[in-house]
């Protein structure tokens, strides 16, 4: 891991947290997981197939900043539309995936199909970054059980570091004549390090006093199309890399 990513690890999680106990403020930690399909240059992006057997895992971990609670006093602050309706959200993610060849072309019994399934490959990512999270119902009514589900939005940006890695049944992938013709001169395969935007909408479950189940659907699109190893110079590679990730996670409050 890049000594940028040790760097914002730190800041995030414990400088960020000593900086905002000053004010009073409250904190939220918790942990999520759960499946992550990676639309990539391997298969087809909108095959049924490929985005469900090119599915790895994601895990998370969390840290809230809550407005609505002041930790000093164990009470709630002014009732004001920022403390009420939104948390910053900070955490460190993990994905990992398989990734295959799928789809039309790949399963023909042609010379370019041998190619394609021949192919096999994996991407991981380490993400670090922070989310500004909208909660469309009032977040101390939802702490007082006013509301027992809360809905939500967000919207952030990651710095992400990423791992590909890739092979071929038939020899070495610097033989041209080992790789499907559109990926030659198209494969890189050095870690790297890019920025991801990331949205995701979900909802809260409150199961008690200091902790929520959550669950989530999110997007990372990230600023860079070799997290997979491969860049096509093609008309079908219209988006670079992006993740849909599903998780289900829990957050405990700290200051309750």
């Amino acid at each position: 891991m890049p000594r940028t990513a040790y760097f914002l690890l730190f800041f995030t999680f414990f400088l960020g947290k000593s900086c905002y106990a000053q004010f009073g403020l409250s904190h939220e930690i918790g942990a999520l997981a759960g499946p992550a399909s990676f639309y990539t240059d391997y298969g087809e992006r909108w095959n049924l197939n490929t985005n469900v057997n090119n599915s790895g895992l994601g895990v998370g971990l969390i840290h809230y900043i809550n407005f609505a609670f002041d930790a000093e006093c164990s009470c709630y602050t002014r009732n004001r539309f920022f403390n009420n309706h939104f948390r910053i959200r900070n955490e460190i993610d993990y994905f990992r995936s398989n990734l295959e060849h799928r789809g039309p072309v790949a399963s023909k019994n042609t010379v370019g199909g041998q190619l394609l399934r021949a192919m096999h490959g994996s991407t991981e990512t380490f993400e670090i970054g922070s989310s500004l999270e909208y909660h469309f119902l009032n977040i101390k009514d939802f702490t007082n059980y006013g509301y027992i589900f809360s809905p939500f939005l967000s919207l952030g940006v990651h710095y992400v570091y990423f791992s590909p890695f890739a092979y071929s049944d038939l020899g070495s992938l610097d033989d041209p004549s080992n790789v499907f013709p559109t990926f030659v001169d198209g494969i890189n395969l050095e870690s790297g390090s890019t920025f991801a935007v990331v949205g995701s909408m979900g909802a809260r479950y409150k199961i008690g006093r200091s902790g929520d189940v959550m669950i989530e659907s999110r997007w990372n699109y990230y600023n860079s199309d070799w997290l997979d190893g491969l860049n096509i110079d093609a008309p079908q590679n219209k988006a670079k890399d992006w993740v849909f990730w599903l998780n289900i996670g829990y957050v405990y409050y700290l200051n309750f």
